[in-house]
């Protein structure tokens, strides 16, 4: 049996707890005295958003939760001050929302390569610190030659919609699993930890997994 406990993190791109969850994920994991191996996997909060959305985040969400614009304002300063607790520089002026699809199925390309931890940070940070546009093809071929894919293979894969089939399986795990938010995080096949929890919480849950592992029948 092996001793690496797998997480698997259902996440979007656009999802701001996404970027904070990741963070004390990680930090959970650092303090944990074991190996952990992640995958990402996809999930959409948005579909129906266009590609490239006329107006700021607080348009987005005052058109879509249906909330007062002074609400969502206080929303994502409270929100920018959490992720600044975990060390993130949140720029919701600057954040340019889109349509995720496109995203995931590069996140799809990247861990065929070897690359999906690399891409996913890489996206995370174009979309919510820098303001880069994560939508759009060229915009996404551009972020995954940071990374080291290759672009030209990238424009191919994601103007065929060549791993699109494959995001869909994620989406329907998701619903069979009862995710109904993310991020949610799913340890060793067992456990399944929902938002962005303290890093004491994902410590918890990997020494439980391993502990469970370690007085498994051989």
């Amino acid at each position: 049996m092996s001793d690496v406990i797998k997480v698997d993190v259902w996440s979007d791109i656009a999802c701001p707890w996404c970027y904070i969850g990741k963070r004390k994920f990680e930090a959970g994991a650092e303090a944990f005295d074991g190996e952990v191996e992640v995958e990402y996997h996809s999930f959409e909060l948005a579909p129906d958003t266009p590609v490239d959305f006329d107006g700021s985040e607080v348009d987005f969400l005052v058109t879509h939760k249906g909330l007062p614009a002074a609400q969502v304002q206080q929303m994502l300063a409270q929100v920018t001050n959490i992720a600044a607790e975990v060390g993130l520089a949140y720029d919701f002026d600057a954040l340019q929302h889109t349509n995720t699809v496109k995203a995931h199925q590069l996140l799809h390309l990247a861990k065929r390569e070897g690359k999906q931890l690399e891409m996913k940070e890489r996206l995370l940070a174009a979309y919510f610190v820098e303001g880069r546009h994560v939508g759009r093809i060229e915009d996404l071929a551009d972020l995954a030659a940071e990374v080291g894919l290759d672009r030209e293979a990238v424009l191919r894969s994601l103007a065929d919609d060549e791993l699109l089939d494959a995001v869909r399986a994620d989406q329907e795990q998701a619903m069979r699993y009862g995710i109904r938010g993310v991020p949610f995080f799913v340890v060793d096949g067992k456990y399944g930890v929902s938002g962005a929890q303290a890093p004491e919480t994902f410590t918890s849950v990997l020494v439980k997994a391993a502990s469970e592992r370690e007085g498994a029948p051989s």
